[in-house]
């Protein structure tokens, strides 16, 4: 398998607080990878690592097989995008003004967009089916759309790699699928490798090709959906007793039930 990231002993803390100890990860390249675990296990904080927002306090990240601490921020930013937990748009910004953000890693000063960069630009507005609404104020977007915009940015950065940290947060059923359906279609179309932080189980399963279960900054299991979304893997992960079955329409593992287990109780 082909590694797109790899972590080696990552160690992760915030001040004297351990959050990620001795982590050692590999995601596939080209492919859809979702990291599940409980609250405060580590997931978002593994992705601020990866994605140098945070700074290991040991250990080591590597992208495409170099490490990543050799690379400058711009040449990071070539090759990896990565959208954080509810960003927040400048107000009044328009759709066709934040897409056009992705592009300030490949442009040199404060150079103006070239023709190259517009094309890329309308290509990210029109794959996202966002080119109707480039001049409207990200503001005044549902947050599907808003969501979108997001990944539009993500896409005219031209990177191969896009990390999200939970891009499904406070949208309905619609708007979840609609967002997941459209990174889906990204992997596929695109060859774009997808990282993601996700909550929910079943989404999780049905829309990644590989799946890492977190808990206390240590992986529980990773693998195939048929091989994390288990009643073994989800009890010592998420300390639940849940019950699996295989989704008829995607054969896909499903979590159709759960119970807290009591202390002292298996």
């Amino acid at each position: 398998m082909i590694n797109s990231i790899a972590t080696e002993n990552l160690a992760v803390a915030y001040g004297e607080n351990l959050v990620v100890d001795d982590l050692d990860m590999q995601i596939p390249q080209e492919k859809i990878t979702s990291i599940i675990g409980p609250n405060g296990c580590g997931k978002s904080t593994v992705l601020k690592a990866v994605g140098r927002i945070l700074k290991p306090k040991g250990g080591m990240v590597y992208l495409n097989g170099h490490d990543i601490r050799s690379l400058s921020t711009k040449e990071v930013a070539q090759k990896m995008a990565i959208l954080p937990q509810s960003p927040q748009a400048p107000a009044g910004l328009t759709v066709g003004e934040l897409v056009a953000y992705g592009r300030f890693p490949h442009q040199r000063g404060f150079g103006k967009l070239k023709p190259e960069d517009k094309k890329i630009i309308q290509w990210a507005l029109d794959v996202t089916r966002l080119s109707e609404h480039e001049t409207t104020a990200v503001d005044n977007l549902s947050g599907g759309q808003r969501q979108r915009v997001w990944i539009a940015m993500a896409l005219a950065q031209q990177t191969d790699l896009i990390l999200l940290d939970e891009p499904t947060t406070y949208l309905d059923l619609a708007y979840q699928l609609e967002i997941l359906e459209l990174l889906f279609r990204l992997n596929r179309e695109q060859g774009c490798t997808i990282v993601m932080v996700l909550h929910d189980l079943n989404l999780a399963a049905r829309f990644s090709d590989y799946m890492i279960a977190i808990r206390g900054g240590d992986v529980i299991r990773h693998g195939l959906p048929e091989v994390v979304m288990t009643a073994d893997v989800l009890k010592e992960t998420f300390r639940i007793d849940a019950e699996i079955v295989t989704e008829p329409r995607t054969g896909r593992p499903v979590c159709i039930s759960y119970d807290l287990i009591k202390d002292g109780v298996n």
